[in-house]
């Protein structure tokens, strides 16, 4: 499979997402994925990034970006001033992880959330060699890693229920970035999450 974006959570994200819809994207780094967006979806779209070179590459893009830190929250938005809140890929990073969650569906309609699955039988194997994974949904060594969560999809899954947040869609994809459909906790590199919450 091809992924004109090289990043097939992109994709799936797009496909969710309808034409002229307002989208906030947390972790925006160069602003690929809301160029992405806007061109070919026509959505209204805003970043927020708290590295200074993924800014500066975000503008190049004619992103409107803002700098900020995710673990602040999003005070600077008003409630529902946004169709989608998208996290791609940055979970996993996040300190707080039920507070920006609470804050992406106080600000979107919807959060639209994409992860690595610690779970995935290529990052067991490696566990079970006695080594931390090292993949593309996984690309960091342990000592200079980011990430500060390893979870799964029902690690995932139980947190939404506890929150009493909606999963309306979710999209499993293994290393190649094709969809899985069975086995998902144990054969997906990577899972999409579009949630909602009981209004």
């Amino acid at each position: 499979m091809t992924h004109t974006l090289g990043r097939p959570d992109f994709e799936v994200i797009s496909s969710w997402i309808e034409p002229g819809h307002r989208v906030l994207d947390l972790g925006c780094g160069d602003g690929t994925l809301l160029k992405h967006l806007i061109d070919t979806r026509g959505v209204k779209g805003w970043g927020v990034e708290i590295e200074d070179a993924n800014v500066l590459a975000a503008i190049k893009n004619g992103i409107n970006v803002i700098q900020g830190n995710l673990e602040n929250g999003l005070d600077e938005f008003a409630d529902q001033a946004v169709d989608h809140v998208v996290l791609s890929r940055t979970l996993q990073t996040v300190r707080h992880t039920e507070g920006i969650l609470r804050e992406m569906l106080r600000v979107g309609r919807e959060a639209v959330v994409s992860f690595p699955n610690f779970a995935y039988w290529k990052n067991l194997r490696s566990v079970l060699n006695g080594r931390m994974p090292v993949s593309e949904d996984l690309p960091y060594q342990w000592y200079d890693s980011p990430n500060v969560r390893f979870f799964t999809l029902l690690d995932f899954e139980d947190l939404c229920a506890k929150m009493g947040l909606i999963i309306r869609e979710r999209s499993v994809l293994d290393e190649e970035g094709n969809p899985v459909t069975n086995e998902v906790n144990f054969l997906g590199s990577l899972a999409v999450y579009r949630l909602t919450k009981n209004r």
